[in-house]
């Protein structure tokens, strides 16, 4: 059954090479990152942002520090996903916020913080793990921003490939804030799609009845 959300991974591929003289609109961009805001977090936390570069020097300061790939400089939008760290304690504030918008009383909300703060003890014990926990949920906004960019014919590519305390450096990030999760660029291919490869369905599949 062939329909736009398969066309569209069959679309994405990562993206080795940008064409650096076709810019990403505005309004196309938008779309991309309120794919990636509207996605699922755990407990509805969000701890992540999403930092767009374009600016051409930034891009090309970066690009050693990401392993010189080209797709850093290429691209026309560079997003950088940074994982919170402060904003998921709960001596931060936040996750009372987050709690608090749903129509629930003071008691409710109270039970929801303790919930949290038992449930992750361990991940919350201390920056490390935080990182761990925040980070893995990245990827699931990632993932939605790409195959929201494919569906609108735009090319990305996710870099793990890059050193960390340099990048975070460069960019002046507060790590006791936010750590760089992975790197996102988008823009649209000069070579051709390279070929989709991928395991059977029935080596990755199973059902258990």
């Amino acid at each position: 059954m062939k329909n736009d959300f398969t066309k569209a991974m069959d679309f994405r591929h990562a993206c080795k090479l940008f064409d650096n003289t076709k810019k990403i609109s505005d309004k196309e961009i938008d779309y991309i990152l309120e794919m990636g805001r509207k996605s699922p977090s755990s407990f509805g936390m969000e701890a992540w942002k999403f930092l767009v570069i374009t600016k051409k020097e930034l891009k090309e300061k970066l690009r050693p520090a990401c392993w010189n790939q080209p797709q850093i400089t290429s691209c026309s939008h560079l997003v950088v996903i940074l994982a919170g760290i402060e904003n998921a304690k709960v001596e931060s504030g936040k996750p009372s916020l987050r709690f608090a918008r749903r129509p629930l009383t003071e008691e409710q909300k109270e039970t929801y913080v303790n919930l949290y703060a038992t449930h992750l003890k361990e991940t919350l014990r201390d920056d490390k793990n935080i990182y761990e926990w925040t980070s893995k949920q990245t990827y699931i906004a990632a993932a939605n921003m790409m195959t929201a960019a494919a569906y609108i014919g735009i090319d990305s590519c996710p870099i793990e490939g890059f050193e960390k305390e340099k990048v975070e450096e460069i960019l002046a990030l507060d790590t006791t804030q936010f750590q760089i999760a992975m790197l996102l660029p988008f823009g649209y291919r000069i070579n051709p799609q390279s070929e989709q490869l991928r395991l059977p369905f029935d080596e990755v599949v199973e059902f258990i009845h």
